[in-house]
């Protein structure tokens, strides 16, 4: 190593030999002059020595950096190195382009290494590098296959820095990128293109969504997909649109229309990217954003205590506040308007057709190449959508006789998806013939208990959705084999029998019925179903809540001293002392409050001018003792209409706030449980209806729920009994004491032991002097050390920190 040594000049930076290379620049800085020049105060000037410099004129990397640096700090005294650098890498650029595959190795170090420095420096210089990013993207778009890979990725991360800088918008990056993208055979350019694709537009729509550059790549990724469907490079609109999806980022209808393109798409990969994302995207976007709160979870009293306990200083003060920050940062985003994140299912512009459209191209087509396995995601899709929709594809029904046999591959798939298909709008005798094949094929004796047990539970499931597609004997049939040897089936054929005894307890035999059907038939309340018909819109189990009330209002009033019903003065009293902006509207107002009048029809208005109206009165008063027997089957229909009318009440007169709709969940939850059961059987029965509560009538039928009740059928071992009954136990785990699980607790919230503990466990060797001095001391002395520790256990032990 040598210096450089020059009169009246500080010498602020060395050359420096690193792995026998000779690396650096001399960087002077002074009040002197410098090779017969004068240099100013704090400027500095890059001594261009020929031993400090690479045998082609050019600066070494290390020397570059420096440089680069000091520009950074000073852009306007470093102008002329700026040029001098720039020039040569237009020179290099030219020599490049001349041969771009045959190129000399140090000629492109070169050509990256300056490519890497104008990018850096390019925003203190705008008007020397106006045509830089535009030579970039001409070198990437027509050299891409035969540039070097190091080159290639110096020059697309430069793209992307000129981008952050904001000295190429956002449009012209993707319209460079993304075409490179589809056409380059070249594997680790694709990864490394997609990602900062994907990159830009995040940043793009961070802050707000930036509608036009959304809109523009939304239609470029439609025309790919449409433009030549057979074509595998529309895999990449469904890629990125996927992953937009997911991050939230496009949650609109466009980005479902581009992915219902794909699945209309004549390309393998590209149909089933497209229907995969129908059938699985909203479940990621869910995860992604469950895994995002769980990140950001922060324990602010476990950090608070850490730092009162332990040694303080800059990294643990830095750490509280940055906790502070997240907490700070999670409620604000709370207090944010929950975005309304509608499924892909619900944001499709003409769901039957689409429907029709997948099943003709894809399912009915005898040229169609795809396998089982591809045709069977496309039914589920198909059958989701007409389940969801209440679609009306008659074809499609007919389709399902050739796999329902106990020996098709993925039969219980396929069985779930005929359950899907099915709604209260289909034709009974579409699916009658359905049901009848079902039962013939699994539901036998001649079958194992398994196949019958899924052929059960997918009746079940079909009846669900239409309990018209049953008729009577096939239902009596099976509902004798609740009478099995084997579980599994017992169970189908009980579930079936349960399902009857609420929706058409008509078609079973008396002494099926149950006594709650029977006595639902007899009243009037459990009617025939008709095709077609839809339930009233109501609430249900909204008469718990209204009783619910009534006796926390008695409780009150109870409490209070008074009477628990009301009487009819201090009803008026708190009528005219209601607040007119509560919430709550009272439902007992008054006819003539200044509100409509209800007259009475013309019929039953005499207008008589004689005063011989006695004697009629009279005879209606007879007509009605002779006509009780008619009132009395009348008062059948106006009973049940004030039962409505008193059902109803409460949503017609009340506002129902959250409170009272989490309060109605909780005691539907709870009127669902049978309260007759023991405990145990209580405790299970609330976990199955709560699982039974949280299914969302758009989560899918899948397989696993046909097989469910089979694994039943099956003698399971010794071990498999042991982890099916800890499945039933929760997060329970292995039995601990009571002490050891609250240590357990102690150390997950990162608190420490006790001093007791701590003395308790202490090795006995080092308590032998201890003990022997307290063995040896006076009187006195142990009277000053209790009296030292009473005064230190009142002022909050050693460190003074009582009641902090």
């Amino acid at each position: 190593m040598r210096a450089l040594s020059l009169p009246g000049v500080r010498e602020t930076h060395v050359a420096e030999r690193l792995a026998g290379v000779h690396l650096g620049a001399h960087i002077l800085a002074g009040h002197g002059e410098a090779q017969g020049g004068s240099v100013g105060k704090g400027r500095c000037r890059l001594v261009k020595d020929p031993s400090i410099l690479l045998a082609s004129g050019s600066l070494t990397v290390y020397a570059r950096t420096n440089l680069q640096y000091k520009i950074r700090r000073d852009p306007k005294s470093y102008e002329k190195e700026f040029e001098e650098q720039y020039s040569q890498y237009e020179n290099q650029k030219e020599i490049f382009l001349q041969a771009p595959s045959t190129a000399l190795d140090t000629s492109v170090v070169s050509l990256r290494d300056l490519i890497d420095f104008v990018s850096h420096v390019a925003d203190c210089y705008p008007g020397q590098t106006r045509d830089f990013p535009r030579d970039l993207i001409e070198v990437l778009e027509a050299h891409h296959r035969e540039l070097e890979a190091d080159l290639r990725e110096k020059i697309v991360g430069s793209l992307v820095l000129l981008r952050r800088k904001n000295i190429v918008d956002s449009p012209t990056l993707l319209n460079t990128l993304f075409p490179i993208l589809i056409s380059t055979p070249s594997k680790t350019l694709r990864t490394l293109l997609f990602q900062k694709i994907l990159s830009d537009l995040r940043t793009s729509n961070a802050n707000a969504i930036n509608h036009r550059l959304n809109r523009t790549i939304q239609k470029i990724l439609y025309d790919l997909l449409s433009s030549d469907r057979a074509s595998s490079k529309g895999i990449w609109a469904v890629k990125l649109t996927r992953e937009l999806w997911k991050r939230q980022i496009w949650t609109d209808s466009k980005a479902v229309e581009i992915m219902k393109e794909a699945a209309l798409a004549d390309n393998e990969k590209v149909i089933v990217g497209g229907v995969r994302y129908f059938l699985g995207g909203d479940k990621e976007r869910e995860e992604l954003e469950d895994e995002s709160s769980d990140n950001e979870a922060v324990d602010l009293g476990r950090l608070k205590h850490q730092l009162a306990i332990n040694k303080k200083n800059k990294k643990k003060a830095k750490m509280m506040d940055n906790a502070v920050a997240t907490v700070k940062k999670k409620e604000r985003k709370k207090k944010q308007p929950h975005l309304l994140n509608f499924s892909a299912f619900h944001l499709l512009h003409d769901p039957q057709g689409f429907a029709e459209e997948l099943f003709h191209k894809h399912l009915q087509n005898t040229r169609s190449k795809l396998n089982l396995e591809q045709k069977l995601l496309i039914l589920q899709l198909i059958s989701r959508l007409i389940g969801l929709h209440k679609l009306t594809v008659l074809s499609l029904y007919s389709y399902f006789l050739k796999y329902l046999t106990p020996r098709q591959p993925a039969v219980t798939s396929f069985l779930a998806c005929l359950a899907q298909a099915a709604h209260n709008l289909v034709p009974p005798d579409v699916l009658e013939p359905l049901v009848q094949k079902i039962a013939n094929e699994f539901v036998s004796e001649a079958v194992a208990a398994e196949v019958a047990s899924a052929g059960l539970n997918a009746i079940r499931e079909i009846c669900v959705r239409q309990p018209l597609a049953m008729n009577d004997t096939l239902l009596q049939d099976l509902v004798m084999y609740r009478k099995s040897k084997d579980k599994g089936v017992v169970m189908a054929a009980k579930g079936l029998l349960s399902l009857y005894r609420e929706v058409g307890p008509d078609m079973l035999k008396k002494r099926d019925r149950g006594k709650e059907a029977a006595l639902g038939l007899r009243t009037g309340k459990r009617k025939e179903q008709r095709f077609g018909e839809e339930p009233v819109g109501e609430i249900e189990g909204l008469e718990l809540l209204e009783n619910w009330k009534e006796e926390e209002q008695r409780r009150q009033r109870l409490e209070r001293g008074l009477p628990a019903e009301k009487g009819s003065d201090e009803s008026m009293d708190e009528e005219e002392q209601d607040d007119p902006g509560d919430w709550d509207v009272d439902g007992s107002i008054s006819d003539d409050s200044g509100g409509w009048i209800n007259v009475e029809s013309d019929k039953e208005i005499n207008i008589s001018d004689s005063e011989d109206e006695k004697p009629a009165m009279k005879k209606t008063r007879v007509d009605q003792t002779a006509s009780k027997p008619e009132e009395d089957k009348e008062n059948e229909g106006t009973e049940t209409d004030n039962a409505i009318r008193k059902m109803s009440n409460l949503a017609t007169s009340h506002i129902l706030t959250p409170a009272d709709l989490a309060k109605l969940q909780e005691l539907r939850l709870s009127a669902s449980i049978n309260q007759h059961l023991p405990a145990s059987q209580r405790k299970r029965a609330a976990r199955a209806a709560a699982t039974l509560q949280a299914r969302h009538a758009d989560d899918p039928l899948t397989a696993a729920e046909i097989e469910g009740l089979a694994s039943l059928s099956n003698k399971s071992s010794k071990a498999e009994k042991i982890a099916k009954a800890r499945d039933g136990q929760g997060d329970r785990g292995e039995h601990k004491s009571t002490q050891a699980i609250r240590k357990s607790k102690k150390e997950a919230q990162g608190k420490s032991t006790t001093n007791k503990e701590k003395a308790r466990k202490k090795n006995f060797l080092m308590t032998l002097g201890k003990g022997k001095a307290k063995n040896k001391r006076s009187l006195v002395e142990k009277g000053r050390v209790l009296k030292a520790h009473v005064e230190r256990s009142k002022r909050g032990g050693k460190r003074g920190n009582k009641g902090k």
